[in-house]
């Protein structure tokens, strides 16, 4: 069986001790609680994937369909599955089967089409609504001012349930930049959350990847998504 957060191994393999050192860190950081971490894992190889699991790390995140798909027969089962990079309509159909979770639904058309890839696959798949907090005009994301009408849409969809937030910080040498996007973002996810919806869950905040998870985690992430951090600087 699949070991949940928390559930960590003694042992010298890094992956564990990076895993162990950064769960403590949030921990410490937060003034919410735990913190689920999400594990990166764009271009990390199965083998590699698959040592999460010792590591007291059962979520992992992967940013294209085409890479998930060729990795997933060498994938332990214990791993819930989460989509976390920009998804087109015409891909979802070969993941609604294998993910757990879509946490970049940014759109109308995409959550109607992750609700019927449901429905055909007979189960129900978890989304996270995107919100482009900052505003950035090349960032994906909902609009702020569009976010409510987008999770009262999506909410009415059968297949799917809205369970949180996805947030991205615009990118900065400084961690420090990201916190009142990250502050904005606890706050919408407040109202969402308190608005009690129909068909809505706002259990999950994602936001902060490695460089400023920890700003995110004192500004009320529920779940950050670490990739260098726990593996080390991807190749180029």
């Amino acid at each position: 069986m699949a070991r949940r957060d928390g559930d960590v191994l003694s042992g010298s393999d890094p992956l564990n001790e990076a895993a162990a050192t950064w769960r403590e860190r949030l921990r410490a950081a937060s003034p919410f609680g735990e913190v689920e971490i999400c594990a990166a894992t764009k271009t990390v190889p199965p083998e590699a994937v698959n040592r999460l699991i010792g590591a007291g790390i059962c979520t992992i995140g992967e940013n294209r369909v085409q890479e998930l798909m060729s990795k997933l027969p060498d994938l332990d089962p214990g791993f819930r599955i989460h989509m976390i990079g920009q998804l087109q309509r015409n891909k979802v159909k070969y993941i609604a089967r294998e993910v757990d979770t879509i946490q970049s639904v940014d759109r109308i058309e995409l959550a109607e089409e992750i609700a019927l890839r449901a429905r055909q696959a007979n189960r129900t798949i978890g989304v996270f609504i995107q919100v482009n907090v900052a505003g950035e005009a090349r960032k994906a994301g909902a609009p702020v001012e569009g976010l409510f009408p987008l999770v009262q849409a999506a909410a009415r969809f059968e297949g799917i349930r809205v369970r949180g937030l996805m947030v991205m910080a615009p990118l900065s040498d400084d961690p420090e930049a990201a916190r009142p996007v990250f502050r904005r973002a606890r706050s919408l996810f407040e109202e969402l959350r308190d608005s009690a919806i129909e068909g809505v869950e706002m259990e999950t905040l994602s936001m902060g990847m490695s460089g400023d998870c920890l700003v995110a985690a004192r500004e009320g992430a529920t779940m950050v998504r670490l990739g260098s951090a726990l593996f080390g600087a991807r190749a180029r």
